[in-house]
């Protein structure tokens, strides 16, 4: 298969752990003889700094014109601490994700059984916990009308929603949960909003047409609790765009690193590719970031494409990795690996699984297979 591939590096740590993917998916491509096509672009803070725009032209039509986007990271400090700026990185993926009408935001989250030591929560609670989080992403208040009234004491933002819009990702939620363990949970706030209520009205006709899936409703503040008591109920979420952002990020404490957890956004013509964690400015240049996220992204794009066996193939290096525990500082606090060293070890597992072996020297050196 030929793929063009538009690569979206971003801030931070963005283009630290983009060269990770990239090394797999061209491990990927010399194993099974596919053709990928990289074009770099501009976005964030970087492309502010170059262009005066967190999103350019040149970018956008890049992106327009790819198979797929691969996506890093955006933000940087010096816009988030200033409540003033009236340009800001995050203008660019959210205007990319609305130009591109990429409408479903998708979020796995699968735990490591040796990785369930890891997180903060009880290891008889997490293990096994096996769901994905299906995030509306071009509606809702990060989308309505902004108004701050002319003296600055007061501010509205809205938050509509159409019936299209929750319809569309509602399908593609039962679908998922249709090849899952076919249990579907509605998150909202329908005792409170108009527009939860309407999400509710939509899901329960959408229903009908998979009578096969168990379908259930979750206030937001109890779902948010639920997510730490038991997980392990959960199989497909399906929510709006503001309470999916934050779940997902709290949902990134299961795993035990918000480094694991990759995520797709998809549209009628466009899909986008990016692990869910920010910009980390703090780990900038050390190489010290998690790449396992945005390298389960690049599974995850191989596998919008219809490549199982190749996106099993990434998943089973990282697997790898996280069981022999060459990962990086946040889930490896004693001996851990460099940002770098974790990508040549993912790259040499999926060109050579039987005859990859673990020896922290040559992985370090970029030599982990041994023959």
């Amino acid at each position: 298969m030929k793929l063009k591939i538009a690569l979206l590096p971003g801030d931070g740590i963005g283009p630290e752990v983009t060269q990770q993917a990239v090394k797999a998916l061209n491990a990927i491509s010399d194993k099974y003889k596919h053709t990928f096509e990289y074009v770099t672009a501009s976005v964030g803070s970087i492309a502010i700094d170059e262009t005066g725009n967190p999103l350019p032209d040149e970018t956008l039509k890049i992106c327009s014109d790819a198979d797929a986007i691969l996506f890093g990271a955006i933000g940087d400090p010096k816009y988030d601490n200033n409540p003033n700026a009236t340009v800001r990185p995050e203008q660019g993926l959210l205007k990319l994700r609305k130009e591109l009408g990429l409408f479903a935001n998708i979020r796995p989250l699968t735990t490591y059984n040796s990785l369930v030591h890891k997180s903060n929560l009880k290891e008889d609670v997490i293990k096994g916990t096996d769901f994905v989080i299906y995030r509306e992403l071009t509606g809702g208040i990060y989308f309505g009308d902004k108004n701050l009234s002319d003296d600055g004491n007061s501010a509205s933002d809205s938050c509509t929603y159409t019936s299209e819009e929750i319809d569309r990702i509602a399908h593609l939620a039962f679908k998922a949960a249709q090849v899952r363990r076919k249990k579907l949970t509605l998150v909202d706030k329908a005792n409170v909003l108009e527009t939860s209520r309407l999400w509710r009205k939509r899901v329960l006709e959408v229903a009908k047409e998979y009578p096969t899936i168990q379908l259930e409703f979750l206030f937001v503040d109890n779902a948010a609790m639920q997510l730490i008591l038991n997980p392990k109920q959960f199989d497909v979420i399906l929510t709006e765009n503001m309470f999916g952002d934050i779940l997902s990020d709290e949902a990134s404490v299961i795993s035990g690193s918000i480094g694991l957890l990759a995520s797709a956004s998809i549209g009628k013509h466009a899909a986008l590719f990016e692990p869910i964690h920010g910009s980390y400015p703090q780990a900038k240049g050390k190489n010290i970031a998690n790449p396992l996220a945005a390298v389960l992204s690049a599974a995850m794009l191989l596998e919008h494409f219809d490549l199982y066996e190749e996106a099993e193939d990434i998943r089973a290096a990282v697997e790898k990795s996280v069981d022999l525990n060459i990962s990086t500082p946040d889930l490896n606090t004693t001996n851990h690996f460099s940002t770098t060293s974790v990508g040549n070890f993912l790259r040499d597992f999926i060109l050579d699984e039987e005859n990859t072996f673990y020896n922290k020297n040559n992985i370090d050196l970029g030599q982990s297979t041994i023959i």
